[in-house]
This record gives structure tokens, sequence and C-alpha cells, in this order.
């Protein structure tokens, strides 16, 4: 059977629902979400769920603010909690970041981020367990923090419901219809279609062997992420989400009191088949752990670790993300969030928005061009003007 809709969106992730949602408050309801399996059940929930505005690409940080101030109305646009709190967030540098640290904060603060330079006592009084002696400067972010980015899908997900959008679970797209160089639609694997002169397709890690079926690359390799979850063995309510550019490594507290260990080194992927990792750390990663916060917090002197999972990152040649119109008339993509993609997600579905509906970014501070998939064959990739030495990845 044959169902039709204005546009259809495949992948029923956080950035697929975000799109969904951004659409409804935009008037566009007549939207098809289909999601092979359930809403938010692939890499959504693995996400450390981390938000912070601190980015030294503008459009990044401009995005960030506006998942941020979603966020902060979870409760008016959703009705629901989404689990976002609010403890801060902080990044450390040593001495031959410190200049690229205070460019990239004047940046932020040029597009709306609420940020400042702090001093090291005061980052003491917050993490009194941490060593800061290698540390030359530190950023401070008082309204950043952490969510769910499942339970934040699942916000998404409702809410556009409840303005007429379809979301069709397990529905499984098997091919991307195209008709003399247009999107058409989608044939699902049961062999029904869903008819739309959109398409947009948001199925990260997946994406790819959908793709390729159309002719269109997006350059994304997948890579396994590792989290490691600690018992701290003192009380840290109130502390703030750390990120350590010195040892390489983030971690925030656990609405249950734990603390969550990454790992921010990623000069070389472990390339990984999204349907089939391990789903935990491995004894190496364990080990870094260990090190790396024994290093950085002695003071947790009766930690232990407690659980570990793992995930995929859908990472960009440059580690930025896909928002883009493809050689396809009629099909876009969202992909290739690098890790970034929570923070922006409502950033995220009200560009696909815009890109359905208009054509352009709304939001002067977004351009469409940052993001578009071209770039990449142009030799032209986003990159931050002030990057961190030995932290370029995630920046």
């Amino acid at each position: 059977m044959t169902e039709t809709a204005d546009v259809v969106i495949v992948g029923g992730g956080l950035e697929g629902t975000a799109a969904a949602w951004a659409l409804a408050e935009r008037g566009v309801t007549n939207v098809v979400v289909a999601e092979r399996n359930t809403v938010g059940s692939g890499m959504t929930g693995k996400s450390s769920g981390i938000v912070r505005c601190h980015y030294g690409v503008s459009s990044l940080a401009a995005m960030a603010t506006v998942g941020l101030d979603v966020f902060e109305r979870a409760e008016e646009l959703f009705g629901t909690d989404i689990g976002f709190r609010q403890p801060g967030y902080v990044v450390g540098v040593g001495e031959a970041n410190v200049d690229a640290l205070r460019k990239s904060l004047a940046a932020q603060r040029s597009v709306g981020v609420d940020t400042e330079e702090i001093d090291a006592a005061e980052v003491a009084d917050m993490w009194p367990t941490a060593d800061l002696t290698p540390f030359a400067a530190f950023a401070w972010e008082r309204r950043g923090g952490y969510g769910d980015a499942y339970q934040t899908a699942q916000a998404f997900s409702a809410t556009a419901r409840r303005a007429g959008v379809r979301v069709r679970q397990n529905c499984a797209v098997a091919e991307v219809l195209v008709d003399c160089g247009r999107a058409r639609g989608v044939r699902l694997l049961d062999g029904g279609e869903i008819a739309a002169e959109t398409v947009v397709v948001a199925t990260g890690v997946w994406m790819q062997p959908l793709l390729a079926t159309v002719g269109v690359d997006v350059p994304i390799r997948v890579h396994r992420e590792q989290i490691v979850l600690i018992a701290p063995g003192v009380d840290i309510a109130g502390a703030p989400v750390f990120s350590d550019l010195v040892s390489l490594q983030y971690i925030r507290p656990e609405p249950n009191g734990e603390l969550l260990f990454g790992n921010s080194d990623l000069g070389e992927l472990e390339i990984a088949d999204p349907d089939g990792y391990s789903n935990r750390a491995t004894e190496a990663f364990v080990d870094l752990t260990v090190d790396k916060i024994g290093t950085r917090f002695p003071g947790l002197t009766d930690a232990a670790i407690t659980s570990s999972y793992a995930g995929c990152y859908d990472v960009t040649p440059d580690w930025n993300p896909v928002i883009s119109a493809t050689g396809v008339d009629g099909l876009l993509v969202a992909a290739g969030f690098s890790g970034h993609g929570f923070k922006i997600s409502p950033a995220v579905g009200r560009l696909v928005a815009d890109l359905v509906i208009d054509g352009y970014s709304r939001d002067s501070r977004v351009p469409a061009s940052d993001f578009r998939l071209s770039r990449f064959a142009e030799g032209d990739p986003l990159k931050t003007p002030y990057p961190y030495v030995g932290a370029g990845e995630m920046r």
C-alpha cells in the first residue's frame, strides 16, 4: 500500500524527531517519520548528553545556544521533563591553548553564548578533588550541563504527533525512490511505499548503505565510543561538567550521584559495525579510565567503576555535521554529527525545516552553507579558526 505525505523522514532518532518537531512548529504536519525499530532505539540512547556551547565554529556555538534555550523551556514546549540539568560546564586548557581559548570565548559571546573566563580557585571550589596544577586557563558556562537524549527524542516525537505528524515505528525503509533525478518517497522493507515530494534521511551511522543506492555519498566513518560509570565515593552533588583538554577527558555527574567518564582523545578512530559492536568497555579502556581519573582527581580515593557501555559516532572528515540538500532534488540529509548531536538537536531540526520550507537558513548565525554536503568535494572543510592543540577533533 502507498501512503502519501509532504515530507517523509527516515530515522526516528534524535535528529529525525527534532526535524519532525521543527516542521510541525512551522505548520508542516503532513509528515511521516519512518523508524525501523522504536523512537530513540539506535545511538540516541548512547549519548553522553553533555550540553555546552563551547565551540570555535561560530555556527555550531549558535546552534548550541538554540538547543540550550529549548532545553531550558522543555516543560513549556513539550509538557514533560527531558532530564536536563544545569550544574554548569567548565573547560580547562594548558598554556599552549590559552590564546585559542580566549579568542574562542570572544567569538562565542558574539553569537550569544553566556560564557566567561574564571580562575583556578573558582574551579577548585567546584571540584575540590581535582589536581588543577597543569591548567593555565578555564572557561565557565553557568547554563551548561547535561540531559537525556532518549527522553528528548521521545518529547520531540510526542509533540510532533500531537500536531499531526505520523510516527511509524517498526517501519524499516529499504530504498529511497528517485524518478528523473528527483526523490519521490521511500519503499519500505515490507513492500509498501510512502510517496512524498521531500525525503529527509537522518539515520546516522546507518546512512551510507541507504544513500549509496541513489548515488549520494556522505563521507562518514563509524567510530565506537566507550563510556565508563564510576561511583566517586564522595558526594559530588552540584559539581559541574568538566572538560579537561590537558589529559583529554570529560566527566559529568549522573542523577544517581555517579560520574560518567569519556575519553576526549580521538586522534585515532575505532572503526566499528553499528550492528555488531561490543556494548562494554574493553580492559584497555578501563585501565585508561583509572589512569586518567586517578591523575586528574586524586581526591577520589574511594572511587570504583560500576559499569560501562559503548555507542557509535557517525564521523565526517572535518568532525562537523552535514545538514544539506544533495545531488538528488528533494533529498536532504542530516548526519555526521561526530558527537555533537544532542546539544544542537533543536537547531538541527529547525535548520532542516528551513531547508525543506524555504531552501535556506532563517537564522543568520547558522548559514546553511557551513553544513553543505558539497564542502568535502570542494576541499572546503568546516574548521574552527581557534583550534586547540591536541584536541582539534571535538572543537
